[in-house]
C-alpha cells in the first residue's frame, strides 16, 4: 500500500472516530449539565415553580422539592421534576425514574414517573404518597 493511501485511510478513520466520540461526549455533557443544574439550582427552581403555581412550601403537612429524572433504560439524567407530598416522604426522594412502554391496543406510548429514594435505576421502589407536581424541560 502506498504511503499516500495509508495517510488517507488513517485520516478517514480518525474522522469517523471523532464523529462517533463527539456524539457520546454530547450525551455525557447533557446529562452532566442537567445533574449540575438541579444540584446547584434545585431550591431556586423549586421556589420559582411554587410561585408560578401559588403553592406555599410553609405547610406542615406537605413539601415540594426538585429532583432529577433518570431514564430507566440507561440511568442517564434526562430532566427534572418537582415532587410534592408529605414532608417525611418528600425528604426521602432523591430522583424520579422514568419508565416507558407501549400500550399496543391503542398504539400509545406510556411514560410513568416514579419517585424513588436513590439515584440508581436498579431495584426501583416507589415512595408512597409522593406525586409529580411540575416538569422541567432543559434546552441544551
Amino acid at each position: 500500500m502506498s504511503r499516500r493511501k495509508t495517510v488517507w485511510l488513517v485520516s478517514l478513520l480518525l474522522l469517523v472516530m471523532t464523529v462517533a466520540a463527539s456524539a457520546q461526549i454530547g450525551k455525557i455533557l447533557k446529562g452532566g449539565g442537567i445533574a449540575y443544574a438541579i444540584s446547584q439550582f434545585g431550591p431556586e427552581i423549586n421556589r420559582f415553580i411554587n410561585g408560578l403555581t401559588k403553592t406555599s412550601n410553609a405547610s406542615p403537612t406537605y413539601e415540594t422539592k426538585v429532583v432529577p429524572v433518570l431514564s430507566a433504560g440507561t440511568g442517564a439524567y434526562v430532566g427534572g421534576v418537582q415532587v410534592m407530598g408529605p414532608r417525611s416522604a418528600v425528604d426521602k426522594v432523591q430522583a424520579v425514574v422514568q419508565l416507558e412502554g407501549k400500550f399496543n391496543p391503542l398504539g400509545m406510548r406510556v411514560r410513568a414517573l416514579v419517585p424513588v429514594a436513590t439515584k440508581s435505576v436498579t431495584n426501583i421502589r416507589r415512595i408512597p404518597g409522593v406525586g409529580i407536581s411540575g416538569l422541567l424541560d432543559f434546552k441544551l
